[in-house]
C-alpha cells in the first residue's frame, strides 16, 4: 500500500523513508524524546531493531555494519547523554569514511536553548565530526533531510550525518512526499576524472623503471577492487596498501607487498623509498604512512587519485592530482594504458628486500604468540573471513601476519584509534555479512571498554567468533615505553586488575574457552567455526612482553626501521 501523498505523523514519516532506504537494521537505545518513535517502531515489521547496551556500542555497530557491506548504517538514540556519547563512534566514522545516519531525539523545539532536562547541543557538538549534520524543525522538512541526509552519507567521499529529531517534530503531521532524486546546492561531487590527467598518468606509468601502487580505503569505498587487481595484474606493477585498504588487493598475491608505514613490511617501505612513479589511489598520506613528510619517496613522481578534492596536497605535495572516483579513473586507466612497464629488475630488487628481512616471530620455545594464533585463524578459514581489529599491538599484528584476500574483510579503527572497537563493530558486521565467519579480535584493555555488549550478541545469539588476546599490558603503550621512555612502565600492567575473563563471558551465556599452550590453538579455533548457535569466546593468554616489529619511529623516515629489541634484556 503506497503512503505517497497520505497525511502522517513526523514518527511515522521517519519509518516509511527508513523503508525507500532499504534499511535493514537500526542500532539504538530509546528515550524520553524518541518515545513517539518507539511507538510507532512496535508496529514496524520492515526493519529489524537491535538494542545495544551503550549508545557508542550503536555507532560502532553501524559502522562495522556498513563497513562490511557496503550499505549506509542507521543509529537511533535520544536526546542529551544518549546523544552525546555517539561522539566517539562519529568521530572515528569521520576519519575513517564510513556511511552512518545517526537520528539523535531532541526536546521540543520551543525548549532549544533553555538547558531543558537531557538537552545538548548535539549539532554543535559534532560539527567538526560530521560530514553535515541536521536540525529538523519543521515537519514538512523531514522526509527531504532524511533523504538528504542518506545521500551525503553514501556519496563521495562517504562520512557520518546527524539527523537531530525534536520531540515535537515527531508529533506533528503532514503529506508524506519522498524524493527519488536528491540536488543539493553546493554538493557536486566528481566522479569522472579529466582526460588530460589520465593520459598523462598513463604516459608516466608506461615510461617508468620503478612503479607502485599505494592503495588505501577508497579503493573499497568505491568497489573496485577488480579493477585494482586487473590493472596491476596485467601491468605488473607491485601493491602495497594502507590499514584500511587492507583486502583491496589480494594479500597472497606476489605482487602484494602487504601494508606500507609505521609497522609496514621493511619491503614495502623500501619500494615506497626508491619507486620513481608512485600511484596513490584513495589514500591520503596519513602520517602513519609517510613517517618524516621531508623523506617521503623522495624521488618518485606522484600520482594522486581521490573523490576528495581537500585530500590533495594535504599532506604530500604531489606532481599529477585526478579528483575522481577511484574506480572510474582505473577504468579509464586501463583502456588507455594499452601496454606495461618493464618492472622485471624492479620486481626482483623487492624480492630482495622479502628476503633480507622478511616477518618473523620466535618459536620453538613452547609460548604461545599473537602471531600464531592470526595465522592459524587465516589458516583454518582459508582466508574467508571477516576480521575485526581493536587497537594496539594485536592490530598491526592483524594487519602483517593475515593475508586479506578480498575486500571488506578487514575492519579496524585507522584514523581515530579507537580502543573498544572490536566487539561492537564486530556485532554490526555478524548482522550484515551471513555466508563467512565474523572474528571479533582485541586485546585485554580494548575488550574492556565496550564488554556490555556482550550482551546484545549473547541475545540476537550472533555467530560471532570472539578472540581475545590477552598479554596482561596495554601493550602497544607498554612497546613505546620500553623503547622511548627509560623503561617507565606507568599504568600499562594490568596483571592485577584484569578479571578472570571466562567467568565475564559465561555470566552472559557465552561459551568459553582459553589457553596458553600453542599446541591447543587449532582445536579452539576449530570449536569456534563449528559452533554456530550464537557468540563464543576464546581467551588466548600471550607472551607479555612482545614487540611489534618492523616499527618506525616517531618522526623518522619509514626507510628507517627498526626490526628488533634495542636490548632484549630490558623487558619486564
Amino acid at each position: 500500500m503506497s503512503t505517497k501523498g497520505q497525511t502522517l505523523l513526523g514518527a511515522e514519516i521517519f519509518f516509511e523513508c527508513l523503508k525507500k532506504e532499504g534499511v535493514d537494521y537500526i542500532f539504538g537505545y530509546p528515550g524520553g524524546a524518541l518515545l513517539k518513535i518507539y511507538e510507532k517502531l512496535y508496529d514496524v515489521d520492515h526493519l529489524k531493531h537491535i538494542l545495544v547496551r551503550h549508545e557508542q556500542g550503536a555507532t560502532h555497530m553501524a559502522e562495522g555494519y556498513a563497513r562490511a557491506t557496503g550499505k549506509v548504517g542507521v543509529v537511533l538514540v535520544t536526546s542529551g547523554p544518549g546523544a552525546t556519547n555517539t561522539v566517539t563512534g562519529i568521530a572515528n566514522a569521520y576519519m575513517d569514511s564510513s556511511p552512518i545516519v545517526v537520528f539523535t531525539g531532541q526536546v521540543p523545539t520551543h525548549l532549544i536553548g533553555n538547558d531543558a532536562f537531557q538537552e545538548a547541543d548535539i549539532l554543535g557538538i559534532t560539527r567538526p565530526i560530521t560530514k553535515y549534520n541536521f536540525l529538523v524543525k519543521d515537519i514538512k522538512e523531514l522526509a527531504p533531510t532524511i533523504r538528504k541526509a542518506f545521500y551525503l552519507a553514501k556519496s563521495g567521499r562517504p562520512g557520518p550525518v546527524l539527523v537531530d529529531l525534536p520531540k515535537d517534530v515527531m508529533n506533528q503531521s503532514c503529506a508524506f512526499h519522498f524524493q527519488d532524486k536528491v540536488d543539493i546546492r553546493g554538493y557536486k561531487p566528481t566522479f569522472q576524472g579529466h582526460s588530460k590527467q589520465i593520459k598523462k598518468a598513463a604516459s608516466k606509468i608506461l615510461h617508468a623503471k620503478r612503479p607502485l601502487l599505494y592503495v588505501g580505503g577508497g579503493v573499497i569505498m568505491s568497489e573496485a577492487a577488480k579493477e585494482l587487481t586487473f590493472f596491476a595484474q596485467s601491468k605488473n606493477i607491485p601493491v602495497t596498501t594502507t590499514l584500511q585498504g587492507l583486502g583491496a588487493f589480494p594479500g597472497d598475491e606476489p605482487l602484494s607487498l602487504g601494508m606500507l608505514g609505521m609497522h609496514g613490511t621493511y619491503w614495502a617501505n623500501q619500494a615506497v623509498s626508491n619507486c620513481d612513479v608512485m600511484i596513490s589511489l584513495g589514500a591520503r598520506f596519513d602520517d602513519r604512512v609517510t613517517g618524516k613528510l621531508e623523506t617521503f619517496s623522495p624521488n618518485s613522481y606522484k600520482i594522486h587519485v581521490d573523490i576528495d578534492p581537500t585530500n590533495i596536497d594535504k599532506n604530500i605535495l604531489v606532481d599529477l592530482p585526478i579528483v575522481g572516483d577511484v574506480k572510474h579513473i582505473l577504468s579509464e586507466l586501463i583502456v588507455e594504458l594499452n601496454d606495461a612497464p618493464d618492472t622485471k629488475e624492479w620486481l626482483a630488487q623487492i624480492d630482495g628486500w622479502r628476503k633480507e628481512c622478511p616477518l618473523h616471530y620466535e618459536t620453538g620455545d613452547g609460548k604461545l604468540r599473537t602471531e600464531y594464533v592470526l595465522e592459524r585463524i587465516t589458516e583454518k578459514t582459508n582466508h574467508n573471513a571477516v576480521v575485526v581489529g581493536d587497537v594496539g599491538q594485536h592490530q598491526m599484528w592483524i594487519a602483517q601476519y593475515i593475508k586479506f584476500n578480498s575486500p571488506r574483510t578487514q575492519i579496524s579503527s585507522a584514523g581515530l584509534g579507537t580502543m573498544g572497537f572490536s566487539l561492537p563493530a564486530a556485532i554490526g558486521a555478524a548482522f550484515g555479512i551471513k555466508d563467512k565467519p565474523v572474528f571479533s579480535i582485541s586485546g585485554d584493555g580494548g575488550f574492556m571498554m565496550n564488554i556490555q555488549e556482550l550482551n546484545t550478541a549473547a541475545y540476537n545469539k550472533l555467530p560471532l567468533k570472539i578472540v581475545l588476546i590477552n598479554n596482561s599490558y596495554l601493550g602497544m603503550v607498554r612497546q613505546w615505553q620500553e623503547l622511548f621512555h627509560d623503561q617507565k612502565y606507568s599504568f600499562t600492567n594490568l596483571s592485577e586488575m584484569n578479571p578472570e575473563y571466562q567467568k565475564v563471558v559465561e555470566s552472559f551465556g557465552i561459551p568459553s574457552m582459553s589457553t596458553d599452550n600453542p599446541d591447543e590453538v587449532d582445536g579452539i579455533i576449530d570449536k569456534m567455526l563449528a559452533y554456530n548457535d550464537g557468540p563464543i569466546f576464546a581467551e588466548f593468554k600471550v607472551v607479555k612482553e612482545d614487540m611489534v616489529f618492523p616499527m618506525v619511529p616517531a618522526g623518522a623516515s619509514i626507510s628507517d626501521m627498526m626490526i628488533k629489541r634495542l636490548n632484549p634484556k630490558t623487558f619486564v
